[in-house]
């Protein structure tokens, strides 16, 4: 199974100018071609973003969520893995069922973990008299997020040992290698969504006086 040219650019740039979503979609769902016939093919035309209207405010209905970025990071980083780790035919479908697999119990981990911390953030606020109880509470949360941290790592310790299983040697170090690049380009995408999402904000509060 052989990624088709360009359709991971594609998707990176959906995501990094906010384009719709169901345009990204169409990227990352593209019809994959065999090797020699993706040689053969001309790589696909990058879509083209319209401007909005008012000049350097991204259009609201085109800022994403820190979710939806993670989501469509995930498969452009599965589009990606089979050039960066030189992946065989044989090893490419085993390989992309257990990322995908990982990729799941570390997103479940990272959304048990954040809204534990959003209980403490809420218990523990310095700006709110402690309610009666608030103590027993704050202990439970504690408990708990120590419990979803040792039960998050040996998960992801589980579901890597197994992805590894799919690699040779050399290919489980360029794994480890692409997975902080990958991770610092989407840290990038977020910021980057964030500050869109900054100036959406702006731009509809000067409409709107």
């Amino acid at each position: 199974m052989s990624i088709r040219p360009g359709m991971g650019a594609a998707l990176l740039l959906g995501i990094t100018v906010g384009l719709p979503s169901a345009a990204v979609a169409q990227a990352s769902q593209a019809p994959q071609a065999r090797p020699n016939a993706a040689a053969a093919a001309p790589p696909p035309q990058a879509p083209q973003v319209q401007p909005t209207e008012r000049a350097g405010t991204p259009d609201p209905a085109t800022t994403f969520s820190a979710g939806q970025i993670q989501r469509w990071f995930e498969a452009y980083t599965v589009l990606q893995a089979q050039d960066a780790l030189r992946l065989s035919e044989a090893q490419y479908g085993r390989f992309v069922t257990r990322l995908k697999t990982l990729q799941e119990v570390r997103r479940r981990h990272q959304q048990a973990r954040n809204q534990l911390l959003a209980d403490l953030r809420r218990l523990t606020n310095p700006q709110t008299q402690p309610a009666p109880g608030d103590d027993a509470q704050v202990a439970d949360r504690l408990k708990a997020l120590r419990d979803e941290d040792e039960r998050g790592a040996l998960e992801l310790k589980k579901n890597y040992d197994a992805l590894d299983e799919t690699l040779d040697m050399r290919q489980q170090a360029r794994f480890r290698v692409f997975e902080e690049r990958m991770e610092q380009q989407k840290l990038e995408l977020l910021t980057r969504a964030r500050q869109n999402a900054r100036n959406a904000a702006r731009g509809r509060g000067r409409g709107s006086s």
